[in-house]
């Protein structure tokens, strides 16, 4: 089979979240198939324009064995009507494209949905080959939108979206869901039920180094990496900090966030204002150094904000690379899927509730380095068990080849 995927924010394998569709191309190639990913040059991530030189419109590239198609799109700064247009840009430059390429015929193309119009361009482009289209839900547009960004379903460019959603469901030949109680939702909007396959989020673990307990010394470290973001809900985490350091507990835990985002010159503020002493904020350090980072906790966060979209599941790539370390993980998410209570990986916390937050930290740095490595490696082997990118390669090529019809 030749394969395209289609994922406006799809970045090389040294970059954090450019690992899942790089290891489906990678396994499908091993297994004889042909894959292609279409990406924006635009690192979303930098804010900075990575992959093409003045006057380039696309570029064919091979990164680490697998091709990917750049295509350029204007840059933007926030989330305002610049990253909107960065998000159409892509969409229309890449269905121009994808004819004049000259990269062959695709024998099934996969539209990813972080924003529907890249989704859309896909199904136009196999509509015009000819081929099954394949949606990849990542998050429900625009139901996040309503529900963490308080839009009306009736303002304008919302129901420009649910129509949109509701298009692409009707002419998926299959749906790929990464949120595992999604079925209900996309049914709703008009999906066929049978052709909704879970395939949910997961790591490469032929780039995770094997676990190793942590070092005894020093205070008890309870870490965040990733995004910081409105969703994410990090006040939480400050707002314990404050309790614990009230409690006389501030030279005995210490968080440490990293990462970026919109939220942190906030967040770095009211830190600051409460006058917290057991909390630092780091740079976003390569892919490639992740783990070595993470090798340093003595537990996890894992928050997202109080939403009723989280009933569907939630879809995070940092969370199974927490729990690939072998760290217990505290779990703030409202959300009938808890991947840490399931795996007794952790302790699972209201994420409207700093009190409880407090006290899960306090009961953690009070079990011994045992007790914690015996609930870290049930975390670890829970991931190898059924969020290993490389077993879930398998899956999405046998959902493949049931719609492109080959042996």
């Amino acid at each position: 089979m030749n394969v395209w995927i289609v994922n406006h924010y799809a970045l090389p394998p040294d970059r954090a979240g450019g690992t899942r569709h790089y290891t489906f191309a990678k396994e499908l190639s091993r297994h004889g198939h042909g894959v292609t990913i279409w990406a924006s040059s635009f690192d979303y991530l930098s804010r900075e324009e990575k992959h093409l030189t003045t006057g380039e419109l696309w570029k064919w590239e091979v990164v680490d064995g697998v091709p990917f198609v750049w295509v350029r799109t204007p840059g933007y700064k926030s989330n305002s009507l610049a990253r909107v247009w960065n998000m159409t840009a892509f969409a229309y430059r890449m269905w121009r494209l994808g004819k004049k390429a000259g990269l062959g015929k695709p024998d099934v193309i996969i539209g990813s949905s972080p924003h529907l119009f890249a989704a859309l361009a896909a199904e136009r482009l196999a509509d015009r080959f000819q081929v099954p289209f394949v949606l990849e839900v990542r998050d429900l547009w625009p139901q996040t939108l309503i529900d963490l960004g308080n839009f009306s379903p009736r303002h304008p460019f919302i129901a420009s979206l649910l129509t949109i959603e509701r298009y692409l469901y009707r002419k998926a030949a299959a749906i790929l869901s990464l949120l595992p109680g999604a079925k209900e939702h996309m049914a709703e909007k008009g999906a066929d039920p049978s052709r909704i396959v879970w395939l949910p989020t997961g790591i490469d673990l032929e780039l995770v180094p094997p676990p190793q307990p942590p070092k005894s010394d020093g205070p008890f470290t309870v870490m965040y990496a990733g995004a910081h973001g409105l969703a994410n809900g990090l006040d939480l985490a400050l707002e314990a900090a404050h309790l614990l350091e009230r409690e006389g507990w501030g030279k005995r835990v210490r968080f440490r966030f990293v990462g970026d985002g919109p939220e942190k010159p906030n967040l770095m503020q009211k830190a600051q204002a409460l006058g917290l002493r057991s909390v630092s904020f780091e740079d976003p350090v390569p892919k490639r150094a992740v783990y070595g980072l993470l090798q340093q906790a003595d537990a996890f966060l894992f928050i997202l904000r109080d939403s009723p979209l989280f009933r569907w599941g939630i879809s995070p790539n940092k969370l199974f690379d927490f729990l690939s370390q072998a760290r217990p993980v505290i779990f703030c998410v409202n959300t009938p899927f808890n991947p840490v209570e399931e795996a007794k990986a952790g302790v699972t916390v209201s994420p409207a509730s700093p009190e409880g937050l407090a006290d899960a930290i306090k009961r953690l740095t009070l079990l011994s380095p045992e007790e914690r490595w015996s609930m870290g490696m049930r975390g670890r082997a829970y991931v190898e068990k059924y969020h290993s990118l490389n077993r879930l390669a398998d899956k999405l090529e046998e959902v493949l080849k049931h719609v492109a019809k080959v042996g």
